[in-house]
This record gives C-alpha cells, structure tokens and sequence, in this order.
C-alpha cells in the first residue's frame, strides 16, 4: 500500500457556498496571505504544501491548507505521494469581485529577515 493511500482525499467548499466573513478570515492570516500570495504567481498543480516557504510545522501548515479550501480559495489533489494545490481565481473572484485582487496588493503579511 502506498503512502498516498492512507490519506483523506482533501474537502473543497465551492466559493458560492461562501460566507463573506469565511473569505475573510482566511485571508486574514499572515501565513494564508502568503500561500495564496505564492500560489497566485504559481502555475495550477505545481505546488506542493511542503513548498511553501512559511514558519510554521507540517500540522500547522495542513491546517492552513483546511481552512482555504473551506473558504474556496483553493482546490488541492493528490498525485501519487504529492498534495498539489491551485489558487480558485475565477472561481472566488466571481463571488467575491476583486476581493482577491485587493489582499494579493497588501503589504507583505510575512517579511523576510
């Protein structure tokens, strides 16, 4: 059996199933900003989780993962041992217009030392 098969396959919320304060609250975190930051200059189904350069442990990060696709943020699915992500662009920024556009343009969430 491989690793892959002991996982659950990841939960999605369709952005329409989205309250407006669930979008926001998960673009409130620094280290979400930043995953959606990095995923929106990423190509679809090219990021690992493991690549994100973020300061926070593997269940940590997992949990991040959770709460933006329960906010319609992103979509993930597994490829053999990898967990791929991408960012739901059109999709979020047919519910909530320009939302998205306004939190990829805030300052840095997370500066580098």
């Amino acid at each position: 059996m491989s690793a892959s098969s002991h996982r659950t396959a990841p939960q999605h919320t369709h952005p329409d199933d989205v309250p407006l304060l669930t979008a926001l609250a998960a673009l409130a975190d620094p280290v979400r900003l930043t995953l959606v930051r990095e995923l929106a200059g990423s190509t679809d189904w090219a990021r690992t989780c493991s690549s994100f350069d973020v300061p926070v442990g593997k269940a940590a990060l997992s949990h991040h993962f959770a709460v933006l696709r329960a906010a319609g943020l992103v979509e993930s699915r597994d490829e053999g041992p990898r967990r791929v992500n991408r960012l739901r662009r059109t999709e979020f920024d047919h519910r909530f217009p320009g939302l998205l556009a306004l939190a990829l343009r805030l300052e840095d969430p997370l500066p580098r030392r």
